[in-house]
């Protein structure tokens, strides 16, 4: 037996259109399941379709817009989800707001110091990244207790263990930046929210678990790269492709006796 088969399994990935939730989306249908990619980003939904058609078959996915912050965008996109295969394996909370370092978003972070960081900015990540997984988890779990089976993965971060050093964000050029606090605050609820979830359903065949990626890479300067070779006990940051393992695992049997733990894949980061 292949405890790390996930053939057939029904994957919902939400985020599925940034980096880490089209590289273990097209992980798993790589590996024969059938998986729902859901995103925010509706203009993106056309090209990425295109793209799998071209190499996967067309009925072993979905990419479908969600807002997880909308409980008629939920509803809606579980309907389909059920309409088309029936059930739902495995939910992947992914979708989350974050300043991120490389090349293709640093421009949209706030550099604010945390005394002046705006307060809406908060509100906004707590409402997507805190309110919007514990809706989508609601209405995922309604359907996995009729189905009477299900697993759910939640996304954390180093960030949810410990604190940024700041330093890394510090690229001698005489301008401070600095990982805000919203993405910090946010995620420090996944682990624990884990562990609820996977208290409260431990009766009714439902696992839940988190993963902790860390720096993965996508065309960072220079600069951060030096960086954050200094602070990470492997000396690198983690290619993409890496999770994909760590992810098959959770959502196979092979982690069939886990639940309420979280997984750390961070190159060392958080063991000094």
């Amino acid at each position: 037996m292949n405890f790390f088969d996930i053939q057939d399994k029904v994957i919902l990935v939400t985020g599925a259109l940034g980096l880490i939730g089209k590289e273990i989306s097209c992980g798993f249908l790589s590996q024969g399941a059938k998986v729902v990619l859901a995103d925010l980003n509706e203009s993106a939904i056309p090209g990425v379709q295109a793209d799998l058609e071209s190499r996967y078959p067309a009925d072993r996915f979905l990419v479908l817009p969600l807002d997880i912050t909308r409980e008629e965008s939920i509803g809606h996109c579980i309907s389909n989800i059920i309409s088309a295969f029936g059930r739902i394996d495995v939910l992947i909370n992914n979708a989350a707001i974050d300043a991120k370092f490389d090349k293709e978003n640093s421009s949209n972070i706030n550099p604010s110091r945390f005394e002046h960081y705006p307060i809406d900015l908060l509100r906004r990540s707590v409402e997507v990244n805190l309110t919007g997984t514990v809706l989508i988890t609601q209405h995922v779990c309604r359907q996995m207790l009729a189905q009477g089976q299900g697993n759910i993965i939640n996304v954390a971060s180093t960030y949810s263990l410990v604190a940024p050093n700041q330093s890394l964000y510090d690229f001698g050029e005489g301008i401070k930046n600095f990982k805000p606090i919203d993405y910090i605050a946010t995620k420090s609820f996944i682990p624990n929210f884990t562990r609820y979830i996977a208290t409260f359903y431990s009766k009714d065949n439902i696992r839940c678990n988190a993963i902790v990626p860390h720096g993965i890479y996508n065309q960072h300067d220079e600069k951060f790269l030096v960086n954050f070779s200094k602070m990470s006990p492997l000396g690198r940051m983690c290619e993409r492709g890496e999770l994909n393992g760590p992810f098959t695992f959770l959502a196979s049997e092979a982690s069939s006796y886990m639940t309420g733990s979280v997984l750390v894949v961070d190159g060392g980061w958080t063991a000094w």
